[in-house]
């Protein structure tokens, strides 16, 4: 069985952390790790959820495998997947685990501006 799902061509993949309260609850445990969303295009979704939701039945782990802005192959544990279609085609969004010592996050101060203007109507 294929225990992983691997990005061929195409761009990097772009993680997005999340502060989904039932994906944050998946993160408790001993390893410090970042729970993060990717979005990816695909010929069939929905049978790379099928294949994660059978490894999962058969308690096995599934990944992403990527490479990273430098070319390295990386894989990140994957804990939920789905598939969705849109006017671009088939899309699988996976909720990822990152290694947080890994990790760096981009703020873009446009959404403090947009926070601060919601505020102040």
């Amino acid at each position: 069985m294929d225990d992983k799902i691997t990005i061929i061509e195409g761009p990097l993949p772009e993680f997005k952390p999340i502060q989904d309260g039932w994906a944050l609850g998946l993160n408790e445990g001993p390893q410090l790790s970042v729970t993060a969303i990717t979005s990816l295009r695909t010929f069939n979704g929905p049978a790379l959820v099928e294949r994660c939701y059978r490894a999962w039945h058969n308690q096995l782990p599934m990944h992403l495998h990527y490479r990273n802005e430098m070319g390295l192959e990386q894989q990140a544990p994957i804990l939920a997947a789905r598939a969705m279609d849109t006017e671009e085609g088939n899309v699988l969004l996976l909720w990822i685990y990152l290694d947080r010592d890994e990790v760096e996050f981009e703020i873009d101060s446009s959404d403090d501006e947009n926070a601060e203007d919601d505020h102040d109507k």
